[in-house]
């Protein structure tokens, strides 16, 4: 498959087969991560390889206890890194001022397209990938496994194994949704009905709505996945941890 075909059958793979993956097979995908683009060829991130059950487990309660963390055979979490960079500044006789928000979201951005390389690579070579968000919910949890220094903070995971499962691929929303030309244009009410409706219509959408008790799929998002509470304990959580690592 070319890369966009590789792309367009992403599929999350929560379930892996005990086939390792060798360190040959590993580098040459984390090689094709190094070569995401980055601000200013400064690549402030690090990659975590996760192999040893004990590191895994120990990573487990970090994302709610999800099978797929200590099944993979490989847990990479993704840092924006400044701790490196700052090093080699100080050692070259350059004074770094990195200790801000902008820092932050620079390292975390190219942590995340270095991410994406990883997981089209990894797809193209066979592989099964899950990515999982509550990265940022428990960084400080993560921070503390990981032993990472000031400078460094986890942003995304992602496990990778040789699927045991084929999953259906997941709705996405039309291009219309989320492609603006030449300026933003706001959306009126008719054009949030047909940008969701097929999600709506879904029935396994229709399901969670019937299941949690709700009168709508949105409501199951603001209501049950993704609540008002927990947005702003995690929030509280980050900066914490922003703060702590030298980024606030």
């Amino acid at each position: 498959m070319n890369a966009i075909q590789t792309i367009n059958a992403h599929r999350s793979i929560r379930k892996y087969t005990d086939q390792p993956v060798s360190n040959q097979l590993l580098n040459k995908i984390l090689e094709a991560g190094t070569r995401a683009s980055t601000t200013g060829n400064m690549q402030v991130y690090s990659i975590i390889v996760s192999t040893k059950d004990d590191i895994k487990k120990a990573l487990s309660p970090a994302h709610f206890n999800q099978p797929s963390i200590t099944q993979a055979p490989v847990v990479l979490t993704f840092c924006a890194d400044y701790n490196r960079f700052n090093k080699w500044c100080r050692q070259r006789k350059a004074e770094p001022g990195y200790n801000n928000f902008l820092s932050f979201i620079t390292g975390a951005i190219d942590a995340l397209l270095a991410a994406q390389n990883v997981c089209i690579a990894a797809e193209s070579e066979g592989l099964g990938l899950c990515y999982f968000g509550t990265t940022t919910y428990n960084a400080d949890q993560i921070i503390d496994v990981l032993h990472l220094p000031k400078g460094v903070v986890p942003v995304a995971t992602v496990t990778i194994g040789y699927p045991a499962e084929n999953p259906a691929l997941t709705d996405r929303l039309p291009l219309e949704a989320v492609v603006h030309h030449e300026t933003y244009h706001d959306y009126s009410s008719e054009a949030i009905d047909k940008i969701y409706s097929e999600k709506e219509n879904n029935p396994v959408y229709q399901n969670f709505v019937e299941e949690n008790h709700k009168e709508t799929l949105a409501q199951v998002f603001t209501d049950i996945r993704y609540k008002k509470a927990d947005n702003e304990h995690f929030s509280e959580v980050l900066l914490k941890v922003l703060k702590a690592q030298g980024f606030l």
